[in-house]
């Protein structure tokens, strides 16, 4: 195929209010800002999005666009590798991570729809679907909005659900049985608490949710940033309990240094912060180098699509903000058949479509 030279890159950035009051053991928050990237080449033009401020949109317009535009829509490392230079003197994580990412999965939507063909054949699809949980409970939720929410989950036929806890460690134990009770015995229930726990409080926690609740999955006990602390949470955890981290990793370097301490048990990545479906992709090696499961953070829809490509991947989070947004501003999501999500075979790229008019009241800086 001859070149096909990359076009006009604009970002936008979209900022949703919550439909109530979101909470989980460390932050609050009122609102979620999609900054969407749409790339031009030929007659093609490419989405990529990320959850981020809309700072990130300014530095893709400022530095990133102009970086890529011109390059050979065929070779996505050239510009990622380019992209990556061009922000050393930013550093590599947070917001300058996040525009890369943005970017990242634009090129990687056009090149699948110049190629026509949808992008996880193109990344070499080793599934069809992909499990999904259902990922909510906030710690500001009440009991019935507990209920609610994780027992539709569980009667829409999701096998495994997350709550948030570690706002009020003295409640967590109660919450935990009303999500039980909600869900019955037949449903796994995870729990998040954003590294709100002591070392110690997790330990009893941990005991406390295994053996009271048949909690499966304990993500970040305690930070992230913590390896020894969660080295010793997945030492000691009662057997059948996963210790869960990964989400905040911007670079293969974070998620190699997490693996090689033996800090998890499942690897969690996102392709909205770690420079995209090409970091994503080498989350997933390293991985498999390491014999530990991958489980795709957020952002469903587009983690659809690697997620079928990536071998050792487990699960996809169906994280509750981020499945209303792109059901709100896009075409094309794919939806939970059995508790899984079903790439489209026949959609090109994400097989996504942007609502730009829908989009257009939450819309804070950008586009056209």
């Amino acid at each position: 195929m001859e070149a096909v030279a990359l076009g006009k890159a604009r970002a936008s950035a979209f900022k949703v209010p919550t439909d109530a009051p979101e909470s989980d053991g460390t932050l609050e928050w009122d609102s979620t800002t999609l900054v969407l990237v749409e790339i031009e080449a030929g007659d093609k033009r490419g989405l990529g999005y990320s959850y981020a401020d809309d700072a990130t949109a300014t530095l893709i317009n400022s530095l990133l666009a102009k970086v890529v535009e011109g390059r050979d829509a065929m070779d996505i490392a050239d510009s990622w590798a380019a992209m990556l230079t061009a922000i050393r003197n930013l550093g590599r994580s947070g917001i300058a991570a996040m525009a890369v990412s943005a970017v990242d999965n634009a090129l990687w939507d056009l090149k699948a729809k110049l190629l026509e063909m949808p992008l996880f054949k193109l990344l070499g699809a080793v599934r069809e679907a992909v499990p999904v949980y259902g990922s909510g409970g906030f710690c500001s939720y009440s009991e019935m909005q507990l209920r609610e929410q994780l027992g539709g989950w569980a009667d829409d036929g999701i096998a495994m659900v997350k709550m948030k806890v570690g706002r009020e460690p003295q409640h967590d134990p109660a919450r935990a049985k009303v999500a039980r009770k909600a869900i019955g015995d037949q449903v796994q229930l995870f729990v998040d608490a954003n590294g709100a726990y002591s070392r110690k409080r997790a330990l009893r926690m941990a005991q406390v949710f295994a053996h009271e609740y048949d909690v499966r999955w304990f993500e970040e006990p305690v930070s992230s940033d913590d390896l020894r602390g969660l080295r010793l949470l997945r030492d000691r955890a009662p057997a059948g309990l996963d210790i869960a981290a990964g989400e905040y990793g911007y670079t293969s370097w974070y998620f190699r240094r997490m693996l090689a301490a033996g800090a998890v048990d499942v690897l969690q990545a996102d392709a909205t912060r770690c420079a995209g479906i090409s970091g994503f992709m080498q989350a997933s090696a390293l991985c498999e180098a390491f014999n530990l499961p991958l489980s795709a953070h957020c952002a469903p829809a587009l983690h659809a699509h690697p997620a079928c490509a990536a071998r050792p991947l487990r699960h996809i989070e169906y994280f509750h903000d981020h499945v209303r947004i792109e059901n709100m501003l896009f075409d094309g999501v794919p939806q939970p058949v059995r508790g899984a999500l079903y790439p489209d075979p026949s959609r090109p790229g994400f097989g996504l479509e942007f609502r730009r008019a829908d989009a257009e009241r939450y819309r804070v800086q950008g586009g056209s």
